[in-house]
């Protein structure tokens, strides 16, 4: 009974608030015992799915229709005239763990999703070696295979919270940090390839080029391309959907995400970086004195509490589970904090799983919100002691309109009446709720 007790008393621990596993069950579980439990037949008293068949099989299965509101939220700038441009964003707020559904993937396209034949698609090899090769998708598939689990996260990932937003917008958290998301990859190691091809002494990069429309193209350097780089043919056990690439993509662990290049069909080595039109005119870092930092490439050490969030259903007073996400471009996750008092105060969340470098992990910390006013917020800090920062700090390095590798915290603050908002350090201004 003692041991019982102590475990339950380290249920829930904030400040020195013990709350029992008991409390938080009778705090939201039912009072009244169904009539069917007495029942002395199935059909007595019992919902109507336990009463009539059920439907039968389906060859591709999909969402519970109770879930239709679980999806990506769209982001198209230059819909009138670039439809095909823009970004879907996964509304982590709605997903548990760390991996995400094939179908709720973020997606970044600059011209559409190409309806790519996979028999006639080709991956041209060629540049500083010593033979250039064509691989069809079908000789790929005939290569020995290793599979990863990986984040990719857009360069422009929370830009709603860069220095392009002076005041705190309000929008759920997979709006604004929705750029970000983590499959299982499965696919041939890049340097198994290269090696094919015999890379010549003098060659320092490579050019990995998109059958898009819009010829996405990235430089990258040769030594990650021959570390970890994969081309990808699966995701989460299946062939890559086209919105991810079909039928095969990069995948640059850890680094900006339009380096893994979707659609894969070119990579030319080369001595020195091509300077692509997506690397320099985008995807490049404002400075405030006017110049402009290229090629930094790995995303920084960053969290964001996934729940509660920012939303239209208000807080309620009593028992919260706080939990989120936090990963890095540097290494892997050392430990996340939370503070529920502005900052303040900060205390060590759980980590949960395996904990892989260039993989995030989810925390989790339980906490008693007494009903008064307070934001929420989580800090992380990677194997190589890289901690996020706060916006205010993080923003005065860029200049004005900047909207890349934004790693800052993310705060939530919550009203004395549960609604519970985006709020900036050092600009305790948001506006009220206007997710559409």
């Amino acid at each position: 009974m003692k041991k019982m007790k102590k475990q339950q008393s380290n249920f829930f621990f904030k400040n020195k608030i013990e709350i029992s596993r008991r409390t938080l069950l009778f705090s939201s579980a039912a009072s009244l015992i169904p009539a069917s439990i007495n029942a002395e037949s199935i059909k007595e008293g019992s919902p109507s799915w336990m009463t009539t068949p059920g439907k039968t099989f389906s060859e591709y299965g999909v969402p519970a229709q109770q879930e239709v509101n679980t999806k990506r939220k769209i982001f198209q700038p230059y819909k009138e005239y670039a439809p095909g441009t823009g970004a879907s964003m996964t509304p982590l707020e709605k997903l548990e763990g760390i991996i995400t559904p094939n179908g709720l993937h973020f997606e970044r396209s600059h011209n559409g999703i190409p309806a790519i034949d996979p028999l006639q698609h080709e991956l041209l090899i060629h540049g500083l070696v010593e033979r250039p090769l064509v691989f069809k998708t079908e000789d790929l598939l005939k290569y020995p295979m290793k599979t990863k689990t990986y984040f990719i996260e857009c360069a422009g990932n929370s830009f709603y919270n860069s220095n392009a937003f002076p005041i705190a917008i309000d929008r759920t958290c997979g709006t604004i940090h929705g750029l970000m998301s983590t499959s299982e990859w499965t696919g041939i190691p890049l340097k198994i390839i290269l090696n094919e091809v015999g890379i010549k002494k003098e060659a320092k990069w490579i050019l990995a080029e998109g059958s898009d429309a819009s010829a996405m193209s990235r430089s990258i350097p040769l030594e990650k391309a021959l570390d970890d780089t994969l081309i990808a043919l699966y995701q989460n056990g299946e062939r890559i959907r086209p919105e991810q690439g079909y039928p095969m993509r990069l995948v640059v662990p850890g680094w900006e995400g339009n380096i893994s290049i979707k659609w894969l069909r070119r990579i030319k080595v080369t001595k020195k970086p091509t300077y692509t039109k997506d690397e320099t005119s985008k995807y490049s870092d404002l400075l405030t004195n006017g110049k402009t930092l290229q090629f930094t490439f790995p995303m920084e050490v960053k969290s964001v509490i996934t729940h509660p969030t920012a939303g239209p259903v208000p807080l309620k007073k009593g028992p919260v589970h706080i939990t989120g996400l936090a990963w890095s471009g540097l290494g892997n996750i050392k430990k996340v904090e939370v503070s529920t008092d502005k900052g303040k105060t900060w205390n060590i969340a759980k980590i949960e799983g395996s904990n892989q470098p260039l993989s995030p992990v989810r925390f989790r910390y339980n906490w008693m919100w007494n009903g008064e006013e307070c934001s929420l917020q989580s800090r992380a800090t990677d194997s190589k002691s890289n901690t996020q920062p706060q916006r205010s700090i993080w923003s005065v390095k860029y200049g004005l309109g900047h909207l890349y590798h934004n790693n800052s915290i993310q705060i939530w603050r919550i009203t004395a009446k549960g609604k519970i908002l985006n709020e900036y350090d050092d600009v305790a201004q948001s506006s009220t709720w206007s997710e559409k």
